[in-house]
């Protein structure tokens, strides 16, 4: 049995991780995971429910960086052709625990690296040609696709850096792109992981809910403005290496 007081703090730890997240096109789900294994539950049954609240704010991050001109399809598709299958793959997949801390450590390692990088730093692109874009986009998106699923993660974390680095999109055509890879992926890892069986949910997941949704939707407006959020972020990266290492460490 959950106590009582445990959905306020836990609500309110959602909604600054769904507020920060969003702000790069990401929905936070590493961070998810981690705040309820650290907060007692069972490593298996948490991934359906980060999926869950991933889905509830990359559809609020995807649709302000929709709005805001910054989306292709052309850019993000070839990704999601095989992640999606992938994902659900990986979902079904059982992990041991040592595994799935590693795995949980490194993504978390990931996305506290990307926190710390100001926008700037990406904007330089470069001409991608279309058999450029699906002959590296199909296999990185399988691998990333069956990641995501066997963690309970969207995937974006991994998908925005691969695409900064080979300069294919700038800050913001990376965040879009992240938040549609993180939208489609979280739901063909959570029909994935549904295989192996869900907690019941209880009225604490409503207001999980509630808190992801708010936090992104609140981000996602910030992330697609130009208001600065770089201190914020920073802040927030810190602790999110924290953990990281901890989780790691749990892992060896």
């Amino acid at each position: 049995m959950i106590p009582f007081e445990w959905p306020i703090w836990l609500s309110l730890l959602f909604f600054l991780v769904a507020l920060v997240y969003s702000m790069v096109g990401f929905a936070g789900g590493s961070s998810y995971l981690a705040i309820l294994i650290l907060a007692g539950f069972p490593y298996e049954q948490v991934p359906p429910i980060a999926l869950v609240c991933n889905l509830i704010v990359s559809i609020s991050a995807f649709w302000h960086f929709l709005k805001g001109g910054y989306f292709e399809w052309k850019r993000v598709l070839p990704f999601v052709i095989f992640s999606m299958p992938m994902a659900f793959l990986g979902g079904r997949t059982p992990v041991a625990k040592e595994l799935f801390y590693f795995l949980l450590g490194f993504s978390l390692f990931a996305a506290g690296i990307r926190m710390f990088m100001p926008d700037k730093n990406f904007e330089g692109t470069r001409p991608v040609s279309p058999q450029e874009t699906w002959f590296l986009g199909m296999p990185l998106g399988a691998v990333l696709g069956f990641l995501s699923g066997l963690v309970g993660i969207g995937g974006g974390i991994f998908l925005s850096p691969l695409l900064f680095f080979m300069r294919w999109a700038s800050a913001k055509e990376a965040a879009a792109a992240a938040s549609f890879f993180i939208l489609v992926n979280s739901f063909a890892g959570l029909l994935g992981q549904l295989q192996k069986g869900m907690p019941a949910p209880g009225e604490w997941l409503l207001w999980l809910g509630l808190a992801v949704f708010f936090g992104g939707q609140l981000g996602a407006r910030v992330g697609a403005t130009r208001l600065p959020r770089l201190e914020i972020q920073r802040i927030t990266a810190v602790l999110i290496l924290y953990v990281s290492f901890s989780l790691l460490g749990k892992a060896f």
